[in-house]
């Protein structure tokens, strides 16, 4: 029996009023995720770099660790617990870790191959995708801050070597000699290194989520250890080291710079979910544990997406890394 034309029109309207609810469900909910209805809920994360750590390290050591990072964390929490955005918070949380000798970023930064320090930095916002850089400062101590006024200050992206360090100068930064970036331990490891020319790899991170759903991240490092003069890694590449679009994910990633760079990993990750529309977890370890891996690239990543997912993947034996939640408690890790 054919069926009447308003039998038809009348099962067709009904398909298109199942598809227009569906559409219009899933529009409120992502406006309702992203705040455009009200605050969403502030997370932050962080790393401290990546690479061969040994599994036998001193319960002490592990213990300053955990405490590093939680203070970063906290940091970083205490911005957006009072309503500030995600770019302040990841400032405040690298800054943290950059006058922590711990870390290979600000005062704890390696040597390069001259017995030097240079040190990198950049940070991004992902609402209007603005970001500022710095690479090879030697004479500031908060490398992530002069990143953010390359930002906020000027037209440019990155700034380099003396012109950096003039211009966070002329903003006001207090200048380090630099002695200040001397420590012991690393400079022990400078003279191992000179014998052995072997290599350190380190990085320290932070990306957060802010309660109008913003989405920011930024990076920091002192690069490669016995690196030659001049050499910049990915930490100050927008796209490779750092990334944030309000649309997808933050990024910050730590590793041996040079594939981060060639294969722009940062923004790759963001690419994965815009155009393949893979779920957060699933392109970061799609890039970390398969990409990554196969060309023998070591390092990771932490990211978090505009519905507040949070994810550290690594392939290395070990990541500084922990995450808190609004209302929750810091967690920090180190092995896997």
């Amino acid at each position: 029996m054919i069926p009447s034309v308003r039998n038809i029109y009348r099962k067709a309207g009904n398909v298109f009023l199942l598809l227009g609810t569906s559409l219009l469900l899933t529009s409120c909910y992502y406006m309702m995720d992203k705040g455009e209805d009200g605050p969403v809920e502030y997370m932050i994360a962080v790393h401290g770099g990546a690479g061969s750590m040994d599994a036998e390290m001193p319960e002490a050591m592990q213990q300053a660790y955990h405490a590093a990072l939680r203070q970063a964390l906290l940091a970083g929490e205490e911005v957006l617990k009072a309503g500030g955005t995600a770019v302040e918070a990841v400032e405040a949380a690298i800054r943290v870790m950059e006058d922590d000798s711990l870390f290979n970023a600000g005062k704890g930064a390696v040597y390069n191959a001259d017995g030097q320090h240079e040190l990198d930095a950049s940070i991004m916002e992902g609402k209007f995708h603005t970001a500022g850089a710095v690479a090879g400062v030697r004479q500031v101590r908060n490398p992530i801050t002069a990143a953010r006024l390359v930002m906020t200050e000027t037209p440019h992206v990155m700034l380099v070597g003396p012109g950096a360090d003039a211009f966070a100068l002329e903003m006001g930064m207090d200048p380090v000699d630099s002695s200040y970036f001397w420590t012991t331990r690393h400079r022990t490891r400078y003279q191992e290194a000179l014998a052995k020319q072997g290599k350190k790899l380190g990085t320290v991170g932070a990306v957060a989520r802010d309660r109008d759903g913003n989405l920011a991240a930024g990076t920091s490092t002192g690069g490669m250890a016995m690196k030659k003069y001049g050499r910049v890694g990915d930490s100050p590449v927008i796209g490779a080291g750092t990334w944030a679009d309000n649309a997808t994910c933050a990024v910050s990633c730590t590793g041996h710079g040079e594939y981060f760079i060639r294969y722009g990993v940062a923004h790759e990750l963001s690419s994965l979910m815009e155009h393949r529309k893979w779920p957060l977890e699933r392109a970061a370890n799609h890039l970390v544990m398969q990409e990554l891996k196969t060309m023998d690239a070591s390092g990771g990543l932490i990211a978090v997406d505009t519905y507040g997912n949070i994810v550290m993947p690594f392939n290395t034996q070990g990541m500084f890394r922990g995450y808190v939640k609004e209302g929750q408690e810091p967690l920090t890790y180190i092995f896997k």
